[in-house]
């Protein structure tokens, strides 16, 4: 888009949003005393760009935006309603969905079914897989923001595994997997909450990385998940991948060639075995993903898809105000305007809303 827009977000996944607020436009974060859950701001882990703003909950409702963008059930059902004014509710919106579909991978109906807000999706299996009824949908890839200075060095001989919750997560995160596989080998867990499983704890975003790349290859334990970020940060930085063969994950990593891919996980232990044999082989497989990721997970390629995003979400709403107000109130509704539709909306009830997770 041409013009810099100013939009709401909600701090849901810290690595996303430090991609995303890399486009050139004012992002604001609501902060609450204390830093619940959704209302932790720009988060102590991450060099986010000035652009990205903190502003009191109470206030959100006094300012001027252009696009709010939902990652939540929490923010699309609740939040919006508890920090909202009536004419902020009406602006463009976005839903942006990180997860796959649960309870059911196929047959479970998205939350959000509104003609006027788009749903994005990261990836085209999760929008294969969601049920997003009457809801616009575009599917944009994953992109990382790290330093392109650091670069996979593999000399330590263990694996790492970077997943958040790990133990909380359970079968569906791969919990049984990894524990089996370091019972095998050496491998450490670092995320959020690892400790309970050993792990080495949350490593702070800006120093993630160049420890990640002492190691000689990332393993993902993912059963069923979308395609995770730390998959995406390893290979940017030129590290091997050895993953399950799920979801989104087969559309990425050729086997043998980035990494192991494979549902078997005697196969998997065989490549992790080799790796730690071979560092040169490691390296081979390392750069290989690398050129990977820097074509189809670039941060231009990336910020052309939002911008696209942008410009169709601002169109969507657009529309409906223009079939539904007269040519003068039409003129007042675009965006920033603060003027509200002649129907506030109503929340509506939804069964076991997901929590999400940054890797």
């Amino acid at each position: 888009m041409e013009r810099r827009l100013r939009i709401l977000i909600w701090h849901i996944h810290g690595s996303y949003l430090n991609a995303l607020a890399r486009l050139d436009h004012d992002w604001y974060l609501p902060v609450k005393p204390g830093r619940p859950p959704r209302y932790t701001g720009r988060g102590p882990t991450f060099d986010l760009p000035p652009t990205v703003r903190e502003v009191p909950a109470e206030q959100v409702r006094h300012l001027s935006f252009d696009l709010v963008i939902h990652q939540t059930p929490e923010n699309f059902f609740e939040d919006q309603y508890a920090i909202l004014s009536r004419e902020q509710r009406a602006l463009p919106c976005i839903y942006l969905e990180h997860n796959t579909p649960r309870p059911h991978p196929c047959d479970t109906r998205h939350p959000v079914d509104e003609p006027t807000v788009l749903l994005v999706h990261v990836t085209h299996y999760n929008r294969l897989m969601w049920d997003c009824g009457r809801t616009p949908t575009q599917v944009i890839e994953h992109s990382v923001a790290i330093d392109p200075r650091v670069r996979y060095r593999g000399e330590l001989e263990r694996g790492m595994t970077l997943v958040n919750g790990l133990a909380r997560r359970g079968r569906l995160a791969g919990c049984d997997l990894f524990l089996w596989m370091r019972e095998r080998l050496p491998l450490d867990l670092a995320g959020m909450e690892s400790e309970q499983l050993g792990g080495l704890g949350d490593i702070p975003y800006r120093q993630l990385h160049r420890r990640l790349a002492a190691y000689r290859f990332l393993f993902s334990p993912m059963r069923y998940s979308s395609l995770p970020l730390a998959v995406i940060e390893a290979m940017t930085i030129g590290m091997p991948v050895v993953a399950l063969a799920t979801t989104a994950l087969p559309t990425v990593i050729t086997h043998g060639v980035h990494g192991y891919l494979s549902c078997d996980p005697d196969e998997l232990l065989a490549g992790m075995r080799r790796l730690l044999q071979d560092a040169a082989h490691a390296r081979r497989l390392g750069e290989q993903a690398r050129r990977l990721a820097l074509t189809r997970f670039g941060l231009e390629r990336f910020r052309r898809d939002w911008e696209r995003a942008f410009a169709r979400a601002l169109a969507l709403r657009q529309a409906v105000v223009g079939g539904r107000e007269s040519e003068s109130e039409s003129e007042a509704l675009q965006p920033g305007k603060g003027i509200s539709l002649a129907a506030d909306g109503a929340a509506r009830p939804i069964a076991m809303p997901q929590r999400s997770e940054q890797q």
